[in-house]
């Protein structure tokens, strides 16, 4: 099963290649992810919103068995209210109107982390010693931040709270493409599922496809 993953960036592209797809192909599942709007003219990655992920989403669906998304719900453009599960229904029924004929309810997975792909990453702190060395102190704190929420995916995205931010204070070398996914790495999917239910939710909806 051939699944077209449309990613905000290259944490996100990295992620996909080197965790998550270890993990799927073992259940026949192949996903290849695809920055927003590579191929096209102009800027590539960021500047997420529901119709631009609706038409990198679209354009992709004759070429493979399925497609997913996988976006921060921060930063996403035109959000206003709405949670991350409300902005996945409307990027649903946006690309549902470009389909038309061709919709597939069951091959079409839009899917928006909350609220940040660097949640995921305090699934597990001591990760961040294991793969990049990070010191005590720094996973310490970062102990401290995980502590405070019932889940890494609860861990809020204001401007200068985000998880992001947060291993930045930490970690002021940390770079997200090259460590992000060394530490995904470290942790291990078992634990980034046990820990993190939407995104559980979502990998398990994308393992289903291969049965």
């Amino acid at each position: 099963m051939r699944i077209a993953i449309s990613v905000e960036g290259q944490t996100e592209e990295e992620f996909i290649r080197k965790v998550l797809a270890v993990h799927l192909r073992e259940r026949e599942v192949d996903p290849t992810p695809i920055v927003l709007g590579a191929g096209r003219r102009g800027p590539q990655g960021g500047n997420v919103s529901t119709q631009r992920l609706a038409g990198d989403m679209a354009r992709l669906f004759p070429n493979f068995d399925a497609v997913s998304s996988l976006v921060d719900f921060y930063g996403f453009r035109g959000k206003g209210e709405k949670s991350s599960e409300e902005l996945e229904r409307e990027i649903g029924n946006a690309l549902k109107d470009r389909l038309a004929s061709n919709w597939r309810e069951d091959r079409v997975l839009p899917y928006v982390q909350r609220h940040e792909f660097e949640g995921l990453l305090f699934s597990d702190v001591d990760a961040f010693a294991r793969s990049i060395n990070a010191t005590a102190d720094a996973v310490d704190g970062l102990r401290r931040v995980r502590c405070e929420f019932s889940t890494p995916e609860d861990i809020n995205d204001n401007a200068s709270t985000a998880p992001s931010k947060r291993i930045k204070r930490q970690i002021p070398g940390y770079q997200k493409v090259r460590d992000g996914t060394l530490v995904a790495q470290a942790t291990g999917m078992d634990r980034l599922l046990a820990e993190c239910p939407r995104f559980c939710a979502w990998v398990r909806a994308l393992e289903s496809l291969g049965k």
